[in-house]
């Protein structure tokens, strides 16, 4: 078998094998890539009713919040809330309840409840049971096929690597002989006449090279979620062969009161970065009386993004961790989301990941219809 054969060979089988996941991943990938931008437009409860003069505090927008959830779900724990910088937005609130890690479908693993309130009246817009809302569950079947994390990581994983082999071969059978060979291979030469047997091989092979290199990152930065050790091993290659140790902060517990310092935390952390598009609180564990509040600061360009870190009990500023304060792990790391879905590169970027999942989603589509018609031509040519 000559070398060209047998990347043939790998490239069919390996395709054949991953291709109805791939489908999956591509399709959830193009609904996902704008979620940002469409779920306060499906949601009306992302929006408050009227902009008033003054917002309720937020912890007592928490204590309404937990109240309210309570009623219907006891046994979940406040997690965190986000805080939007619109005038216009609701405050979600958070609840978290861990069920079955070893359940077979994620749903059935843990509970979320996101709780939206106007800030103005503190009167609740929606108790959202997060689990079954149409992106998270988009996201899910995208990350795990819905399975429990421990089943559909390895899966999915599995599933991309034998696509990004499939893209390595693409690119070898893809590549021409010769200059007249390379004409028909970089555009579409169609005619009136031109069958669809020929139009389906040139949409697999002239997308395919054009969105290879798109593809190609999507799926690399995807396997980080897949596998742990992938994680690792690319933060350590990027730290070049170090590991690094995280700081642990605790906070001072001869402050210890009842409640942490909720609006003296949010209030810092806002004045601090007054321009940022949300704000993150979450919330530490009751149950470790020397956790630390931690929050998050979200801006438009990720690399200015900021974490903070508080005594819980007096609302003292321990740490302030920007973009270029972490290692260089820890900064691709940071970005990685934004290099899996295209936002690093803004709104363009985000299209262009959207053109790329749909074009990897069809990858496996047009090379089974390859594969059927020359299969069908051979059994017709034998009878």
């Amino acid at each position: 078998m000559g070398f060209k054969n047998f990347i043939k060979k790998i490239h069919l089988w390996l395709g054949l094998a991953s291709g109805i996941i791939v489908v999956i991943l591509g399709i959830t990938g193009c609904l996902y890539v704008f979620e940002e931008e469409l779920r306060p437009i499906v949601h009306d409860y992302y929006h408050v009713d009227q902009i008033k003069n003054k917002k309720l505090p937020i912890s007592k927008l928490i204590e309404i919040a937990q109240k309210a959830n309570h009623k219907i779900n006891p046994q979940q724990t406040l997690s965190g809330c986000r805080i939007i910088n619109d005038d216009k937005r609701t405050i979600i609130i958070w609840f978290f309840q861990e069920l079955d890690e070893d359940a077979f479908w994620y749903w059935n693993n843990y509970q979320n409840t996101y709780v939206y309130i106007d800030p103005y009246t503190g009167s609740i817009k929606k108790l959202e049971e997060y689990n079954f809302e149409f992106f998270v569950f988009v996201r899910m079947l995208h990350q795990t096929l819905c399975f429990n994390s421990k089943i559909g990581d390895p899966i999915v994983g599995t599933a991309t690597i034998l696509f990004i082999i499939s893209l390595i071969t693409g690119l070898i059978l893809w590549w021409p002989k010769n200059k007249s060979a390379a004409k028909q291979r970089f555009w579409f030469q169609w005619k009136n006449t031109t069958k669809w047997k020929r139009k389906n091989y040139d949409l697999h092979n002239i997308l395919g090279y054009y969105m290879m290199v798109f593809a190609l990152i999507i799926a690399l930065t995807g396997l980080v979620w897949a596998f742990k050790c992938y994680d690792k091993g690319v933060q350590w290659l990027f730290n070049g062969g170090k590991t690094y140790e995280k700081e642990k902060l605790v906070s001072d517990t001869t402050h210890y009161t009842e409640n942490t310092a909720t609006d003296k935390i949010y209030t810092t952390t806002k004045n601090l970065n007054p321009n940022a598009k949300s704000y993150y609180l979450f919330v530490p564990n009751a149950d470790d009386s020397l956790a630390t509040f931690q929050t998050f600061v979200r801006y438009k360009n990720r690399f200015d993004d900021v974490a903070m870190e508080f005594d819980r009990y007096t609302g003292k500023n321990l740490k302030i961790t920007t973009y270029n304060d972490r290692n260089n792990g820890e900064k691709f790391r940071f970005i990685n989301y934004d290099l899996h879905v295209g936002s690093i590169l803004g709104f363009p970027g985000k299209v262009l990941a959207f053109f790329a999942s749909l074009v990897s989603a069809s990858l496996p589509i047009t090379g089974f219809l390859i594969w059927w018609g020359r299969n069908n031509k051979k059994k017709k040519k034998a009878s």
